[in-house]
């Protein structure tokens, strides 16, 4: 028979391992300001919105996944120890050197005694042994395995610290400006911390980017070695709507969670860091959820590839060329303010030849005065450059406009 350890072991044991390392934990202290350009803040003063709830945590943030757009944040750019936030990075740079076809599910990777020595949590690996990708991922998104991440890194990298140039590199690519990594488990390390935004951004990265995978991250316990164990999310089972993500805690982090949820069609994701315990990381991210729900709703606007402007083309075969953006956008905004929103493009003169994909133009999106999203405007299709008449033609009318 399997035996099953219950979660509050897991905790417990963790905070008591966490405590016996407090000499060599750091806390990451420093704020960098930014962002990305199409990602704008909404304002819940610009509608009739209740303040968010009360949350006694060093950092959160609430996001929707489909539009990018911030709901509401406190703390949002600070440096924090991850914990095993990290985790979700680890299992993403897996995933994207498997999409690259460097291995795949079944391939054997082999468990140095280095990641066998892992302490805290553990998915309880043998030293010497060969294991599966699958399981030793799963081991890393269920189990919060710190040995199933080494081994990873060690298979795809030689080592963790290499692994952890590579996974600064997809942090960058993914918009992640405030964070920095320097192992794969999230043991803390004086020059590893991250921040409740860029956390929440790779979790949407996760749901985007890897939607076969990423219904693991909802699997309630998993069974390796003889030893069940469960999933330390604790919103699974009590909010039906919460299919992920993952929590951490050590005693600089303190306890961290990011979870996402999705309700009719809407997917929210939330990272609460720094709460004082798992019921109280519980609590505020359950209730940062339901506000998100509750008073704000998103739409999909516009999709890709729909085209948005018919613009005039000069020079052209055609004197018209379609434009439209070349991926979905969707809107959040409070609920029954969609309505309200404007639109605006600004268009280049635009001359043939133009391929497909070339972009002409901006359209921005505002509500009550703020922008909440722009997006290049593309050619849709090929135009070729007219006979001698047409160019003839058009240039007589440029030069009389």
């Amino acid at each position: 028979m399997p035996i099953r350890i219950p979660f509050f072991i897991f905790d417990r044991c963790k905070a008591f391992v966490a405590r016996s390392m407090r000499s060599i934990l750091f806390i990451a202290t420093s704020v960098i300001a930014g962002g990305l350009l199409s990602l704008h803040p909404l304002s819940n003063a610009d509608a009739a919105v209740p303040a968010p709830p009360q949350v006694d945590a060093r950092a959160w943030y609430l996001m929707d996944a489909n539009s990018g757009q911030m709901l509401v944040q406190s703390h949002a750019d600070e440096k924090h120890a991850p914990a095993s936030l990290t985790k979700m990075l680890t299992s993403y740079v897996v995933f994207a050197e498997m999409a690259r076809g460097k291995f795949n599910l079944e391939t054997q990777v082999p468990v140095s005694w280095n990641a066998r020595r892992m302490t805290g949590s553990r998915m309880f690996l043998e030293a010497d042994t060969l294991v599966s990708v699958e399981a030793l991922l799963k081991g890393l998104i269920i189990q919060s395995g710190n040995d199933a991440a080494v081994a990873l890194a060690e298979f795809i990298s030689g080592d963790e610290k290499s692994f952890a140039v590579l996974m600064n590199r997809h942090a960058a690519r993914l918009g992640m400006t405030r964070s920095h990594f320097t192992n794969a488990s999230g043991l803390s390390e004086t020059d590893q911390y991250s921040t409740a935004r860029d956390t929440a951004f790779l979790a949407s990265a996760l749901v985007r980017d890897f939607p076969d995978y990423y219904p693991w991250h909802a699997i309630r316990e998993y069974e390796y070695g003889g030893i069940v164990q469960p999933n330390r999310n604790p919103l699974l089972g009590l909010d039906p709507s919460v299919d992920g993500l993952k929590t951490g805690y050590t005693d600089a982090a303190l306890f961290c969670l990011v979870a996402s949820a999705e309700r009719e069609g809407m997917r929210l994701v939330v990272s609460v860091l720094g709460a004082k315990s798992n019921a109280d990381r519980r609590r505020f991210a359950k209730a940062l959820l339901d506000y998100g729900f509750e008073f704000y709703e998103t739409r999909l606007l516009y999709s890709a590839g729909q085209e948005l402007v018919d613009a005039r083309i000069w020079k052209g075969e055609s004197d018209k060329v379609p434009l439209g953006i070349k991926e979905d956008l969707h809107i959040t905004l409070p609920r029954g303010e969609h309505g309200r929103i404007g639109v605006k493009t600004d268009l280049v003169r635009i001359s043939a030849p133009v391929k497909a994909d070339e972009i002409q133009g901006l359209i921005r999106i505002s509500h009550q005065e703020n922008i909440v999203a722009e997006r290049p405007l593309i050619a849709l299709q090929d135009i070729a450059r007219g006979n001698l008449w047409q160019v003839a033609k058009d240039q007589i009318l440029l030069l009389i406009q």
